[in-house]
């Protein structure tokens, strides 16, 4: 099955044109490299908790919101390869990066079950 990662990043309020016009510079990198798909998601419901929530976990501040993303790997090693080669790439080089990457949250998942309609 396929692999993922996955994050969480705090986003200025004032930028979401930016941060998805950033989105949609980065996917055909991550398509060379060999992702299946890249799926950005803005917060539009996200609420607070007393003892974890997500903006909790991003330290999120008044002017932010909670960025919720991921991508899909045919398969782990695709993945390794591709953040590998990311860290030299020139076309990532001056990749606008319109959130706090100190307060990202992220990791990689393996897919044990998927289900969607068409």
């Amino acid at each position: 099955m396929s692999y993922v990662t996955g994050y969480l990043a705090a986003a200025k309020s004032t930028d979401r044109e930016r941060y998805r016009l950033s989105s949609e510079a980065s996917w055909p990198i991550f398509k060379r490299l060999g992702a299946l798909a890249l799926v950005e998601n803005w917060g539009a419901d996200v609420p607070d908790g007393k003892v974890t929530s997500f903006p909790l976990a991003l330290k999120l501040k008044d002017d932010e919101v909670v960025v919720f993303s991921w991508v899909v790997w045919p398969d782990r090693a695709t993945c390794d390869a591709a953040w590998q080669a990311m860290q030299t790439d020139p076309e990532m080089e001056g990749m606008d990066m319109p959130f706090d990457m100190e307060r990202m949250v992220y990791g990689g998942f393996e897919t044990i079950f998927t289900a969607h309609v068409g």
